[in-house]
């Protein structure tokens, strides 16, 4: 890939969750998210994601506060939007009422300066 510059990485999800698919979906991040990401600072221990009201949203998903971000920081784990598009979401949707399927992110990285994760 051309220049990727992988923040996160999920590697126990490799090991607990059998892959099925793979997707690529943008973040809709504050300021402070974004250069906290820059920084590495991410971890993705424990989350996931899920539609909602036709939207996906990543749940438990820690970007830590940024160190000169005083006031403009927000909460760490707040549940962040994804984005992609209207048909990838439904057919997500679909697959999450199928018996054991679930949304895990594996990986968050940056391509030509836009956060997104897998």
């Amino acid at each position: 890939m051309e220049n990727v510059k992988v923040v996160t990485e999920n590697r126990k999800a490799r090991h607990d969750y059998h892959i099925l698919e793979t997707f690529e979906a943008g973040m809709e991040l504050k300021g402070t998210e974004v250069k906290s990401l820059r920084s590495g600072k991410a971890n993705l221990k424990d989350s996931y994601a899920q539609v909602e009201n036709g939207e996906i949203f990543i749940f438990n998903m820690h970007i830590s506060p940024y160190e000169q971000g005083n006031r403009f920081n927000v909460d760490p784990l707040r549940p962040r939007k994804l984005l992609m598009h209207k048909k990838e979401i439904l057919r997500l949707w679909g697959k999450t009422r199928e018996k054991g399927l679930t949304l895990i992110p594996l990986k968050v990285y940056f391509v030509r300066g836009k956060a997104k994760v897998e």
